[in-house]
C-alpha cells in the first residue's frame, strides 16, 4: 500500500477543567494559544456523531509549530471527572515532549506541586535523560531531553 500519510497534525483529548488546563500547559509547560473558540452546529455534530454537539476547543502550540488540542464537552449533563488511570492502561498512554534542561524543569514543575513517576534518568542507550509527569487531570506527560554523545 502506498504512503499516503503526509504528517502528523495534532493530538486531541477531551477535558473536564479547559481554563485549569489550558494555564497548567501555558504557563507551566510554555504552550502558545493558536485558538480558542466554541464549536457547534451540524458540520461539528455530523462528523462527531453527537447530537446538538457544543465544544470549547483550544488549540496550543509548541514552538516547532505541533500542535495539541484540548476539547471541553459542553453539555446539560455532562458530569465527567479527571483520569484516574496507571501508565500502562489501555489507551493513548502519554504526551511526549522533547525539552531542553529537564533538571531544571522538574525542579520547576515539583514547586507547583506537579506529581511525577521518578526524577529525570538518562536512559540506558546514554541518548535521553527522562522522566514522567502528569498534568492537572491525570494525563501522562513525557518529558524527554535530548543527550548529546
Amino acid at each position: 500500500m502506498e504512503n499516503f500519510i503526509c504528517y502528523g497534525r495534532h493530538i486531541g483529548i477531551p477535558v473536564v477543567d479547559i481554563q485549569l488546563m489550558k494555564e497548567f500547559y501555558c504557563n507551566l509547560l510554555g504552550f502558545a494559544v493558536l485558538s480558542d473558540e466554541i464549536e457547534e452546529g451540524e458540520f461539528i455534530s455530523s462528523i462527531l456523531g453527537i447530537n446538538n454537539a457544543k465544544l470549547h476547543v483550544v488549540k496550543l502550540k509548541t514552538l516547532n509549530g505541533w500542535i495539541f488540542e484540548m476539547i471541553q464537552y459542553n453539555y446539560p449533563s455532562n458530569k465527567r471527572t479527571p483520569l484516574n488511570r496507571k501508565i500502562d492502561d489501555i489507551g493513548i498512554a502519554h504526551l511526549a515532549l522533547t525539552v531542553d534542561n529537564l533538571d531544571k524543569i522538574y525542579l520547576f514543575l515539583k514547586n507547583h506541586s506537579i506529581d511525577f513517576i521518578s526524577a529525570p534518568k538518562i536512559s540506558p542507550s546514554q541518548k535521553a535523560k527522562v522522566c514522567f509527569c502528569k498534568d492537572p487531570e491525570g494525563n501522562y506527560i513525557e518529558l524527554v531531553e535530548l543527550l548529546e554523545n
